[in-house]
């Protein structure tokens, strides 16, 4: 990993989620709910048209982090809440998701503390995001 020092500003990490993503998505995670492809069921839920899966997004912060160090073994915790969700219109340009980093704390035994901004159109899209990562001889 590289080094990581207390105050560094991370990214930004950009993403392109289209519908196309959703569906590869779904068809590795087994997740196949039509909120997820259908705009008729999305709104019929209340949404305003077809989300991204949470883990997705989740799983493109994780990616913006193991990015950064250069690692993907170096996360050794992960967590978020989901506040929003990721609308993905039907076009060639779906929705752009952003990530953000700060460098909470560095400290010598190899463990560094990343808080992360996750958003997309402006709104926070995960809140609490964080990752914890350890080098491998920590």
């Amino acid at each position: 990993m590289s080094k990581l020092v207390a105050g560094a500003a991370l990214g930004p990490e950009q993403f392109r989620v289209r519908r196309a993503d959703l569906i590869r998505y779904a068809a590795a995670s087994g997740d196949f709910n039509p909120i997820h492809w259908s705009d008729r069921v999305a709104r019929a839920a209340g949404l305003p048209g077809v989300i991204a899966h949470g883990m997705y997004t989740m799983a493109l912060a994780a990616r913006a982090v193991t990015t950064w160090s250069g690692d993907p073994t170096s996360i050794q915790d992960f967590a978020v809440r989901f506040t929003k969700p990721v609308v993905v219109p039907d076009d060639d340009d779906g929705a752009l998701v952003e990530v953000l980093g700060l460098v909470k704390d560095a400290d010598e035994d190899g463990r560094t503390r990343i808080d992360l901004t996750v958003t997309c159109d402006g709104q926070r899209v995960l809140g609490m995001a964080g990752a914890t990562l350890v080098t491998a001889d920590a």
